[in-house]
């Protein structure tokens, strides 16, 4: 089988350590002029192993100074007095993650064992046979000299790119023209993914890009998610776009089989480099453009922002419509779990991504509503109309927001009355806050809860003394206000459903399971610790407020 192949690019691998590694596939070091009449015997399918380096095999136990991506050369010396031991040789320079082996035959090895080549070709692991007239020293020569000489020159090309990209920054271009560049450069669509794979921005023919949004790697909502973050596979090419630390996202190359090679992958490095400090300068900006709107907002549902009119109109000027009636939402993020705080997520990390994901659902249902991120919760101040439907804003924010960690963080969302004005908008910003409260305690992370319809629940927590309430419940249900009592909690729920049945023994039975006489016998148990509730109105309305307060999960 002849050797001779043309001459292709140098190539790139990423190592273990995710860093782009520099050599010569074993293809190309077959095409060196020095190994022209060199046959290639086994191991076809690893042709494109990456040499880095090379060596010479001196003695029997050379596996303690081989490395990874070398080319390891053999006159077979070490081994002349044990060629069975070859086939075990292919498979330990094989798990050493050597490129190839290359012998010369004929002078202390006359062939090759056949489980040696089945094993080389099992493995993928190239074992070329050497022309008797060439010498180990030319062979070095030529193939290290060639890995410099075409680093280098991938390097250069790397630079040049570098040059060009900063040079679009400095003339004030953005991750547009960055995008559009290397579109230009590597001749693939190019898209630039935030976290979430959706798409920032993207350049290329129209027919590139059509195709990467068939692609596999394209989800059905425009997501775009190759299965590798650093690496070429097939069409695609991808380098993670990374700053201080942060992950910020991808930056995606996509063209015809075999168009986009391991090279491209430093050239998109270089992109991912510049794109980062774009995204990190956008990022700074857009902090102090967002305190900015949120010190203004505070001010405004603080009631220190000015008049009707001056709010209107700096309102106007941030994009905000606060002339119209509205309501206040306010979205808080509920309290890790334990699954959450294992993950040990960053929380200002979490938080930033909360306030983008709602912020994004907001705009899409109005767009000149209101929203800031408060220290411990999310402030919006939408249109009090039909079409800003609060609970299918949460359900589009929920369903969108996951935190960096994989997790699916809860969140509990708190809805004002109708504000006619500006004026108004202090009063509904804490009616919001006690309706997040007051939702979560009845029931529970993820809670939705409206001013308006807490009922009882509204009033109640207006008493600011909560040991007071504490201190009614004790009063007024005894025994039974033993949270951690299996009696008393069951005692409870009997008492709970003969009140809401308005004392309908039959009705309580049915919806309890009890026999008629079991309910009978819980009612008088009841009445000798709390009184006689059925003959006593004002008994059952304390008893019934007790009961709420309890429900209210520590207000």
């Amino acid at each position: 089988m002849s050797s001779s192949t043309e001459p292709r690019p140098p190539a790139l691998r990423l190592a273990s350590t995710g860093t782009l590694t520099y050599g010569l596939s074993v293809g190309e070091v077959l095409g060196a002029s020095s190994l022209a009449d060199a046959r290639l015997i086994a191991g076809a399918s690893g042709l494109a192993r990456i040499v880095q380096r090379l060596n010479v095999m001196e003695v029997p136990d050379i596996l303690a100074w081989v490395k990874p991506h070398e080319l390891l050369l053999t006159t077979g010396y070490p081994l002349r007095n044990t060629p069975q031991s070859l086939g075990r040789l292919v498979a330990d320079l094989d798990e050493r993650g050597l490129a190839a082996l290359a012998i010369k035959l004929g002078r202390y090895l006359d062939d090759l064992p056949p489980e040696m080549i089945e094993q080389a070709d099992r493995l993928g692991f190239p074992l070329i046979l050497l022309p008797g007239d060439v010498g180990f020293d030319d062979i070095l020569n030529q193939v290290l000299t060639d890995i410099l000489n075409r680093q280098a020159s991938t390097l250069v090309r790397a630079e040049e790119i570098h040059r060009a990209l900063v040079q679009i920054v400095l003339g004030g271009g953005g991750l547009q023209e960055i995008a559009e560049e290397m579109a230009s450069l590597l001749g693939a669509a190019v898209v630039l993914t935030d976290v979430d794979g959706r798409i920032l921005v993207s350049a290329g023919s129209p027919e590139g890009l059509a195709a990467l949004r068939e692609s596999p790697w394209t989800e059905r909502d425009g997501r775009v998610r190759p299965p590798e973050r650093h690496g070429v596979g097939g069409p695609y090419a991808v380098v993670p776009v990374v700053a201080g630390g942060f992950d910020h996202g991808s930056i995606v190359a996509y063209g015809p089989p075999g168009a986009l090679r391991e090279t491209d992958v430093h050239a998109l490095e270089r992109a991912a480099t510049v794109a980062a400090l774009v995204i990190t300068k956008q990022q700074a900006v857009a902090a102090v453009e967002s305190k900015y709107r949120a010190d203004f907002l505070r001010d405004v549902l603080v009631g220190r922002a000015g008049g009707e009119e001056r709010v209107t109109q700096h309102a106007a000027s941030l994009g905000w419509d606060l002339g119209r009636p509205v309501v206040v939402v306010v979205a808080e993020l509920d309290p890790e779990t334990a699954a959450h705080r294992r993950g040990e997520p960053d929380e200002r990390a979490v938080q930033d991504r909360f306030m983008a994901t709602w912020m994004s659902a907001v705009r899409n249902r109005d767009p000149r509503a209101a929203v800031a991120a408060f220290s411990h919760e999310v402030v919006t101040v939408a249109g009090a109309t039909a079409s800003v439907d609060v609970a299918r804003l949460v359900r589009e924010a929920t369903a969108a927001f996951t935190d960096h960690s994989g997790l699916r963080r809860s969140f509990s969302v708190g809805v004002s009355r109708t504000a006619p004005s500006p004026s108004a908008m202090p009063g509904a910003y804490e009616q919001a806050v006690r309706a997040v409260r007051v939702g979560r305690q009845l029931h529970g992370p993820g809670a939705v809860a409206y001013f308006d319809q807490l009922g009882v629940y509204r009033l109640l927590s207006l008493v600011p003394d909560t040991a007071e309430l504490h201190a009614f419940v004790r009063e007024t249900l005894g025994e039974l206000a033993d949270e951690g009592d299996a009696e008393a909690s069951d005692l409870r729920q009997t008492l709970q459903m003969l009140l809401e049945t308005n004392l309908n023994v039959a009705e309580t039975a049915r919806r309890l399971h009890f026999h008629y006489n079991t309910l009978r016998y819980r009612i008088g148990k009841l009445e000798r610790l709390l009184g006689p509730f059925t003959e006593d109105a004002h008994l059952r309305l304390n008893l019934t407020l007790a009961l709420h307060v309890l429900r209210m999960r520590g207000i």
